[in-house]
């Protein structure tokens, strides 16, 4: 199945337009014509099943034939991940962990960032487009950058971890994680946390903690501490 996404329809509308690159690519790549069917997600949990009524390549139309539902996983997975140096490396991490079944994203400006502006357009159009490859019905919460002294200042629910690299007293994530909860978990950059930020974390009631034996870079300690939370729920 190939699964399209429009965050504009919902239960309640009986046609919606594609906008015009999307249009061009149903029609012109796709070679998609009236009476073909479209699967389609509004990326809150919907599948809607669609009939192109207008097959043309600047307003492709669709009339919604049927939908389901998809209910909420019993668990939420939140990372706030410091951007690496290289943005393919974070492009990277927010395919993966968008296709393994992250729920939110916070990229967060760390005292060791190389990298201090973060511009999420591209960052987006990546996890939409991940979303629709791996066939997920929900689209992951892409928040705005974001300091990570005034990250702290949120109320974040649930279990709270923050994932460092110092030698000091830090327990195993996947003996610590409980299923079916909400789950914040922090990533810093590739110069790790400072000293200063893992204490003021642990003050904020975080969790040290260890993701293995292994030293591993920005993007594949996220992917990792994704993988982990992810795989614990489905167990």
């Amino acid at each position: 199945m190939q699964l399209f996404y429009n965050p504009t329809v919902s239960s309640g509308t009986d046609t919606f337009v594609f906008d015009k690159e999307e249009s061009k690519h149903i029609i012109k790549v796709l070679r998609k014509k009236e009476g073909d069917v479209l699967h389609v997600t509004n990326g809150l949990g919907f599948l809607f099943v669609t009939e192109i009524v207008l097959a043309s390549d600047s307003k492709c139309t669709v009339a919604i034939r049927s939908f389901t539902e998809q209910k909420p996983t019993e668990f939420y997975l939140h990372l706030a991940v410091a951007p690496t140096k290289m943005n393919e490396r974070y492009e990277w991490f927010l395919e993966k962990a968008t296709e393994i079944g992250i729920h939110e994203i916070t990229p967060i400006i760390c005292d060791h960032s190389e990298r201090k502006v973060v511009k999420t357009d591209r960052f987006q159009k990546i996890i939409e487009a991940a979303m629709k490859q791996s066939l997920h019905y929900f689209l992951p919460k892409l928040n705005d950058s974001i300091s990570f002294k005034e990250f702290l200042k949120k109320e974040q629910p649930g279990q709270k971890f923050i994932a460092h690299c110092e030698e000091t007293d830090k327990k195993s994530l996947k003996h610590e994680l409980k299923t079916k909860e909400a789950v914040t978990i922090l990533i810093g950059p590739e110069g790790d946390f400072s000293g200063k930020e893992i204490e003021t974390a642990i003050e904020n009631a975080f969790i040290p903690v260890s993701l293995g034996q292994t030293r591993l870079r920005t993007e594949t300690a996220a992917v990792v501490a994704c993988h982990s939370v992810v795989f614990k729920n489905e167990v």
